[in-house]
């Protein structure tokens, strides 16, 4: 008896045990001999195996479904045992979940020797499915029970029984709809035939039913949506699926796989490939741990592990996705990462072996295809490899790998014994084909983008020059050019070669690709023998060493430039760059005596004697500095263009440092200055196109002008003028930051603000993309001297926005803080002294909140107790009090903005509405002028239509007159002079008679001929007096009317009044 989670078992007395299902002995032997001794029904034995089987103990259960089996045969009760039959046919299937598909005989890491393979699993779950269908059908039962169809459609699906396991998945379905196993069993057989939408419909359905189903049918909708392109819904159920069950292993392969994908796409940065890669590994790793016989699993970890070079678990993990591999291009995928790792161990007999296993796998298989042929080139079997990669490129099929066509062709143009010269040609044809259509999709953007590292395979380029040697020489130097630039990946090319090479990207300021290029030719340097592979690798190394210098390597810089002095102590120029890194930091004294010892060896070296006029004049020591100039022009070569510069520099260094104000004074900063220009003058006239003296002249020029007192303001001006002439020459010639930079010093003091910003924006970006401190404060003075100039707050948000920028890359310079307090303060002091209109509640809000924080500023400067400060604190002190007093009528300037700008509001808002009345006042006079229009128009088209009417009537009414008078005429006429009098009203013949037929003619012109009121007629006796003829008026007609005949004699007017009466009355 069963009773929540424990079972009674009644013995053959009163006695009942009680079985606690949730603390089940692992050893079932005592439970199956208590169930024998009970004979209990089939359901107890049943429920204790799935007890069993629900608690991990597979075993178990099976050595209590066999006791079932032996205790009911015992009994003679043997048609109680197809459900137990059932639930060991389960039970198999449950050890072929965890079986090899197969077990490979050789293994070396991975033995699987003592497994069972699944097929025996199966084997034995279909014979008991077998068993109990035949004691069914012995005992008269029901041998197509639900369970039975539900058992043998899950054995059929996973023995590929396709058909056979949807015809027993709808056998259940048609007794119950909604029978979980046989909905997901039928979504399975729809998404292995490629049905994606019915299957998706069927794993929505199941989840519909049961949500927290296992195996979790939102791992089947993933798959659904993945394979209809919609990938962030099947992410987002994996997701899901992973909260509802987070060791489900396979959600975490999937959601692996799909990270590992992301990382490939090109278009993210690096750091977001890495870490969707990393995310992916620790997914599939999780995958992994959670079922370790699980192939997928393993062959996405084989990756992972094949990356970092650790090949023996890559072996092992490629041995179990080969032994439990349940798809054909899983298992060649096992297949290749062994014969990659035999090739990678230099195995060539296995590495062909697991090759080919893998090409008989998935006849396709670039990898594979590729892997094959590059062990027959190593076996020295070309024409093998020839046709392996054929057949991987011919139809049926034909794969597009660009990696078999480069490989295909470099062995076509390989020349081979035996081959005829005319063979040997279309072999080569063949090859060149190939590489051009190689070459066209390298140059693609697209596939370049795809296969990174194809493109730099410069063997290829290589062959490619080889081949089009005699055919092109356009095509031959363009794969050179790539050959080379390629160089640095391979070392294969002259050392020499990629020495130079390395110079040019140098120069190029590509400091990047010159270090590669001079560490691959400084590898490769030994290749061209012993002497000259020590002169080349001497000059390699320096080069090298200069390339860390730049890019800002300072150790690596020194270790190579002490390489160089160990082995060659006299290299001058190794010490002379061995003292600029020790004066980068700051080791000046080092760096003297090594320059001291350069001097010493080789003390008529001109560049020697530059450098260290350089490193006086750095290092402020200005009279050793001019003392060794004028030393050098004297002793050595007094037309030394550098010699001539640096001359020119301290002399004009020295008249523009000069304090003396005295007259005196001045005279001899005027004459520094002229003797700089000399200098100047004196290296131009030896070097015309030197920029540096240009530069250097100008600059005298300017600063003569600037620093002279009692100037006038025409001459500085002109004098400017004439400077940023020579600037503008020297641009065309120089593109240097600082032509840039003193053109807008230039433009600065000519007031030409707008000019002087843009120059100085052009030096900014020149010079460390608009990091550099000095640039930015010019940018800011610009702007500062522009706000103030204009009234322009806009103007002065700029000046703090370069003096905040220069002040973030020098945060300690008291200087820029105290210019940015300074410009805070002038920003609020300019818009309270400017009226309301021009400005804005939101600026003088912004203006007040900097002036604020300029008090703080002001304050915390005052405040400073340093001894050397770039300022005056007491400065400072005023104007942090001038700020507190100013900023006291910020509420007042605040309250009368809001007041003007409330009234404008408002005046704005009154005149929107008074435009808005006159619109509608407008629109309502053009509505009834409309109306008016379409009222007028509709009447004049009834008038017409009257008229139109009358006019027909009118012209029926003529012709009717015209058919009576011929009748008349037709009959014999009486003599006029017998008629009487009473009759004509006159005795003569033709007179008119007395009768007139009027017409009624309406105000608007139209007639109406519908009634008697239209016409005046009498009857001929009558006796009134005639009246003089009045002429008729004509009806306003159509066009189309027809015309009325006028000439109608009166009797005929007469006659017509009765025609058209009578015509009116039928009418």
């Amino acid at each position: 008896m069963l009773n929540g989670r424990s079972i009674d078992i009644e013995l053959g007395g009163q006695e009942v045990i009680t079985i606690e299902l949730d603390n089940l002995d692992p050893n079932p032997d005592d439970i199956v001999e208590l169930l024998k001794e009970s004979m209990c029904k089939v359901s107890v034995w049943i429920k204790l195996a799935c007890e069993y089987w629900r608690k991990g103990f597979l075993e178990a259960a099976e050595r209590i479904g066999n006791a079932a089996v032996t205790a009911f045969e015992w009994q003679g009760s043997t048609e109680s045992l197809p459900p137990v039959y059932l639930l060991l046919a389960n039970i198999q299937i449950a050890y072929a979940r965890s079986a090899p598909k197969m077990v490979l005989t050789n293994a070396r890491l991975d033995d699987m020797s003592k497994e069972k393979p699944k097929d025996t699993f199966y084997s034995e779950a279909a014979k008991h499915m077998n068993a109990g269908d035949r004691i069914a059908q012995d005992s008269g039962g029901d041998s197509r029970s639900q369970k039975a169809f539900l058992t043998r459609g899950v054995h059929q699906l996973a023995t590929r029984s396709l058909d056979d396991a949807l015809q027993s998945f709808d056998g259940v379905l048609a007794e119950k709809p909604t029978n979980i196993v046989a909905l997901t069993g039928k979504a399975r057989i729809f998404y292995s035939r490629r049905q994606f939408p019915q299957a998706l419909k069927l794993f929505q359905q199941v989840l519909t039913l049961s949500p927290y189903s296992s195996p979790d049918p939102r791992i089947g909708i993933g798959l659904c949506l993945w394979a209809m392109d919609h990938k962030v819904k099947a992410k987002a159920a994996w997701q899901r699926s992973l909260e509802v069950h987070p060791t489900e292993w396979a959600t975490n392969l999937l959601l692996g796989l799909d990270s590992i994908n992301a990382s490939k796409n090109t278009s993210q940065s690096d750091e977001e490939r890495a870490e969707a890669y990393a995310t992916g590994a620790k997914y599939i790793e999780k995958a992994f741990n959670a079922n370790k016989r699980n192939a997928a699993a393993a062959n996405a970890l084989s990756d992972f592990f094949l990356r970092k070079g650790d090949h023996l678990r890559v072996l092992k993990l490629a041995e179990r996705t080969i032994q439990f591999a349940d798809t054909l291009p899983l298992l060649s995928d096992g297949y290749i990462h062994a014969g990659q790792i035999a090739q990678a161990e230099g195995s060539t007999g296995d590495a062909i072996k697991h090759f080919t296993a893998a090409l008989k796998s998935h006849p396709k298989s670039i990898q594979a295809a590729v892997g094959l042929a590059q062990m027959q080139v190593q076996n020295d079997e070309i024409p093998a490899a020839i046709h392996t990669l054929d057949t991987l490129l011919q139809p049926p099929n034909p794969q597009r790998s660009l990696e078999a066509m480069v490989m295909l062709a470099s062995l076509r143009a390989y020349p081979r014994p035996g081959v005829s010269s005319v063979d040997a040609a279309q072999e080569r044809t063949r090859a060149r084909d190939l590489f051009d259509h190689i070459f066209k999709a390298i140059e693609s953007p697209n596939n370049q983008r795809s296969m990174p590292g194809f493109v730099e395979d410069i063997d290829m380029y290589v062959e490619i020059a080889r081949l089009w040697q005699d055919e092109s020489p356009d095509r031959m130097r363009k794969a050179l050019q790539e050959a080379v630039r390629l160089s640095q990946n391979t070392g294969q090319l002259d050392p020499r070669l990629l020495n130079n090479l390395g110079s040019l990207h140098h120069m190029e300021g590509d400091l990047g690709e010159a270090r590669t290029t001079y560490e691959l030719a400084l590898t490769n340097a030994g290749v061209l023998g012993p002497d000259t592979a020590e002169a080349m690798s001497t000059t390699v190394l320096y080069n090298l060493a200069r390339v860390y210098e730049d890019q800002g390597d300072e150790d690596a810089a020194k270790d190579a430039y002490e390489k160089l002095l160990a082995r060659h102590p006299e290299y001058v120029d190794a010490k002379v760059r061995e003292a600029q890194l020790l004066v980068n930091l700051n080791r000046s004294n080092d760096a003297h005596e090594l320059i001291k010892q350069a001097l010493a060896s080789q003390n008529s070296n001109l560049n020697i004697r530059a450098f260290y006029t350089h490193f006086l004049i750095h290092n402020n020591m200005i009279k050793p500095a001019k003392d060794f100039v004028f030393a050098t022009l004297k002793d050595f070569d007094k037309h030394d263009v550098y010699s001539l510069c640096a001359a020119g520099w301290l002399h004009y260094h020295q008249a523009r440092e000069s304090r003396d104000t005295s007259s005196k004074g001045a005279e001899d900063r005027k004459a520094n200055f002229r003797r700089s220009a000399e200098f100047y003058e004196k290296a131009l006239q030896r070097d015309p196109m030197c920029a540096i003296a240009g530069q250097g002249l100008a600059i005298a020029t300017a600063e003569d002008i600037l620093g002279g007192p009692g100037d006038e303001a025409s001459k500085r001006h002109n004098n400017l003028r004439e400077a940023l002439d020579v600037f503008g020459k020297i641009r065309e010639s120089v593109n240097d930051m600082n032509v840039y930079l003193n053109m807008g010093h230039c433009y600065y003091a000519r007031d030409e603000f707008d000019r002087a910003i843009e120059s100085y924006e052009t030096a900014s970006k020149r010079c460390q993309s608009g990091k550099n401190a000095a640039v930015l404060m010019c940018l800011c003075r610009s702007w500062y001297a522009k706000a103030n100039k204009d009234h322009s707050f806009l103007a002065m948000s700029k000046a703090l926005t370069y003096a905040q920028s220069a002040l973030h890359l020098q945060p300690n310079d008291k200087a820029v803080l105290y210019n940015v307090a300074m410009i805070e303060q002038k920003a609020a002091e300019m818009l309270f002294s400017i009226s309301p209109s021009k400005r804005s509640l939101t600026d003088l809000q912004r203006a007040i909140d900097q002036g604020a924080h300029a008090q703080k500023l002001f304050a915390s400067l005052a405040a400073d107790k340093s001894p050397s400060l770039p300022y005056n604190k007491d400065i400072a002190d005023q104007r942090r009090k001038y700020g507190d007093s100013m900023l006291r009528k910020g509420d007042e300037h605040l309250a009368t903005q809001r007041q003007y700008e409330d009234e404008l509001d408002a005046k704005l808002q009154g005149a929107r509405q008074k435009r808005q009345e006159e619109r509608d006042r407008l629109t309502a006079i053009e509505r009834e002028r409309e109306e008016a229009i379409r009222k007028q128009a509709e009447e004049l088209a009834e008038q017409r239509r009257k008229a139109r009417e009358e006019a027909q009537a009118w012209s029926l009414a003529v012709r009717g007159d015209s058919d009576d008078e011929k009748e008349k005429e037709r009959r014999p006429r009486k003599p006029a002079a017998k008629r009487s009098k009473g009759e004509n009203g006159s005795g003569e013949e033709g007179a008119e008679p007395k009768k007139k037929r009027k017409s009624k003619l309406k105000k608007d012109g139209d007639v109406d001929v519908g009634g008697d009121d239209t016409l005046v007629s009498g009857d001929e006796g009558d006796d009134r007096p005639t009246k003089k003829r009045v002429p008729k008026k004509r009806v306003v007609r159509d066009d189309d009317d027809e015309e009325l005949d006028t000439n109608v004699s009166r009797k005929k007017q007469y006659k017509s009044k009765e025609m058209i009466t009578d015509s009116d009355e039928e009418q």
